[in-house]
């Protein structure tokens, strides 16, 4: 028996955004929850992580991780 699960694209990029949040919140050291807070408080997930997931889901984990981490920073300061 082949039980396959098939996932649609919302069901993919919703699975790389939360994967994006949990491993920045490993590299920050805190909470997945402070992460997401912080993102959703500067709309990052809706206007950069989701319409940019072509593009970001290509790329090393290593450098998804950085950017993100640089882009929050640098979204929040300009709040």
């Amino acid at each position: 028996m082949n039980n396959k699960v098939q996932l649609n694209k919302n069901e993919i990029i919703m699975g790389f955004v939360a994967s994006c949040i949990e491993d920045v919140a490993d590299t920050l050291g805190v909470d997945y929850y402070e992460v997401y807070r912080r993102m959703d408080a500067v709309k990052m997930i809706d206007e950069y992580i989701i319409p940019n997931y072509e593009v970001l889901h290509s790329e090393s984990r290593k450098n998804v991780t950085e950017g993100l981490i640089d882009t929050l920073k640098r979204w929040e300061e300009g709040v």
